[in-house]
């Protein structure tokens, strides 16, 4: 029996199970329930969501140093989550549809965004950084769980429409708690929409613990929805790709919503802005990196005779190269003319907008003027 032939209900009404597929030390982890969705991927596979994660990780590093340098306003670093975040957009069809929050870097970097589009509204140079619909993937939302509104919204039209595609919404942990996230929850299960919400527990809400929101494990949150939910290990790219591709798979035939939380840990701070040594311990830090996600797909390839060094060797070549066209990319980014802010407020013009708009040129021309005085009273005093 295929996946696609059997119903994945009867795998999502565990919600205490924790889905583990590769140990924190490298070793396969054989679930008869789970495994049948991964059972394509070989070694060859394997190496490739290494590199993902490989390059996501490096490109994250550059966001940073671009940051702390200046050239960024702002960064929201991924370390630690580059499983949770690969192996769930790698399950995803072209024609599914994907709304993030802002730090799914990883899952941007598997719809195709490019380099200048990933940095554009972190430099402040645009509202938005790319085409949505160029890469079936929403721009980054800053409101804390809007994005499963969203989600919900293009699902149930994906229904009505006939399509068997799919959405998903990307959120961590403290989003569970907000307003949007909880409509959302009740309009998906109502009306029984394909889409897969993909919570991505990393322990801290910025700098609140995940115990202070929930007395129990997230994904028991579904019952109260009327939807199933599952606890992957977030930092298994290949349990998180099982669960993820488990979901669509329900979500295609019709069956509804389904809750994933990924359990995972956020190695850096919330944003650059943010100081995590105020709110968090050196011991729990080093206790999640012997649960680094990228180290246990290394032993395990090693340990099926793939040579694992090689592979590491090759993959930082291509993470550098990458880095320095992310870096390169900086400086390719326009500034963007004061008055274009106006110019995707609303699809038709109106009076209450050019009022605006024509206070905010002379409020420029101020400025204009200003200038041109000083110019000339320089010149005069030469």
């Amino acid at each position: 029996m295929t996946p696609s032939d059997r119903d994945a209900t009867g795998l999502l009404t565990r919600p205490d199970h924790f889905v583990q597929l590769i140990s924190p030390t490298g070793e396969r982890r054989a679930d008869p329930e789970y495994d049948p969705w991964v059972a394509d991927v070989d070694s060859d596979a394997l190496a490739r969501l290494y590199r993902d994660m490989a390059i996501v990780r490096r490109l994250d590093a550059e966001g940073t140093a671009l940051q702390r340098q200046g050239e960024l306003g702002l960064w929201p670093p991924l370390a630690g989550q580059e499983a949770a975040q690969i192996g769930s957009a790698r399950a995803l069809r072209d024609d599914d549809f994907v709304f993030s929050s802002y730090r799914e870097h990883a899952v941007a970097w598997c719809r195709g965004v490019g380099s200048a589009e990933l940095l554009t509204v972190w430099r402040g140079s645009a509202a938005s950084g790319w085409n949505p619909f160029e890469h079936a993937m929403a721009v980054p939302q800053i409101i804390i769980g809007a994005q499963a509104l969203h989600a919900t919204g293009y699902a149930m039209g994906l229904t009505w429409e006939g399509s068997d595609a799919a959405s998903i919404a990307y959120f961590g942990d403290g989003a569970t708690s907000e307003g949007d996230v909880n409509e959302a929850f009740v309009f998906a299960s109502s009306f029984d929409a394909p889409v897969v919400f993909f919570c991505q527990n990393n322990q801290w809400a910025i700098s609140e613990p995940v115990g202070l929101q929930s007395k129990q494990h997230l994904a028991r949150r579904a019952d109260g929805f009327g939807m199933p939910g599952i606890r992957v290990d977030g930092n298994d790219v290949l349990a998180v790709l099982a669960a993820t591709r488990i979901a669509l798979d329900r979500a295609r035939q019709g069956k509804g919503p389904t809750l994933i939380e990924a359990v995972t840990y956020r190695m850096g701070p919330h944003t650059t802005a943010d100081d995590p040594k105020r709110y968090r311990t050196d011991d729990e830090l080093a206790d999640w990196r012997t649960r680094d996600p990228l180290t246990r797909v290394l032993a395990l390839l090693a340990a099926t005779g793939a040579d694992a060094d090689a592979l590491e060797r090759e993959v930082a070549e291509e993470a550098a190269r990458a880095a320095a066209e992310l870096r390169a990319a900086v400086t390719t980014i326009p500034d963007p003319e004061p008055m274009s802010v106006f110019d995707h407020v609303y699809a038709e013009p109106n009076t209450h907008l050019a009022r605006q708009r024509d206070h905010y040129a002379r409020y420029l021309a101020m400025y204009d003027e200003t200038d041109a005085t000083a110019s000339g009273s320089e010149g005069g005093a030469r």
